[in-house]
């Protein structure tokens, strides 16, 4: 078994650090397949006020990333 160290924990985040985060929950309408890609789908996304399209990489995650 390989040697294990412990990395040192990180200080704390001050609040305004977390006050300059932009932090979105939306609701995938729809996943469509992207022609020649062996990981990519692309995704339309409805954040209430706008609707987005975001390619992601769910295609090795998951065995269909169309399924619900």
């Amino acid at each position: 078994m390989p040697d294990f160290t412990q990395k040192p924990i990180k200080p704390l985040a001050d609040i305004s650090v977390l006050e300059q985060l932009d932090i979105r929950v939306g609701t995938i309408v729809s996943v469509a397949d992207v022609p020649k890609s062996s990981r990519l789908v692309q995704l339309t996304v409805d954040f209430g006020d706008h609707r987005r399209s975001i390619l992601a990489g769910l295609k090795q995650e998951r065995t269909d990333p169309k399924e619900d």
